[in-house]
């Protein structure tokens, strides 16, 4: 499921500008969670982080800054306290400013979109 949710992020920062719900996420992954559940929902935000923690270890950029809040055009404290734990900053600050997460989606777009990181990192690991 982790793989599935990986690559629908990677096809979406090659195809798309800004963000995705986390509902069209579900519902287009066919990952088959339900939003209304409390720990499904849960799991969905670990799998967020687990991905975005092994891009992150290995050099990459964080795939679940293209995942937005329900309402919202950012993202979620979790988000930020992700990004604190691995070393952006403390949460707060990257919360208020307002050109953070616009660079984290920039250069993840920009990543994903160069072709020689597509086919060495998104289809040897699919």
């Amino acid at each position: 499921m982790t793989n599935r949710l990986r690559h629908y992020l990677i096809r979406y920062a090659r195809q798309q500008a800004g963000s995705v719900s986390y509902l069209t996420l579900l519902q287009e992954s066919e990952l088959g969670l339900n939003l209304d559940i409390s720990h499904e929902k849960s799991r969905l935000n670990e799998m967020l982080a687990e991905i975005s923690t092994e891009e992150h270890a290995a050099g990459r950029p964080l795939l679940s800054c293209l995942v937005r809040v329900q309402g919202s055009k950012g993202q979620g404290d979790n988000f930020y306290k992700l990004c604190e734990r691995l070393g952006y900053g403390e949460w707060r600050s990257l919360k208020q400013d307002e050109n953070f997460l616009k660079n984290l989606i920039k250069e993840c777009r920009a990543f994903w979109l160069e072709e020689a990181n597509y086919v060495q990192y998104a289809l040897k690991e699919a």
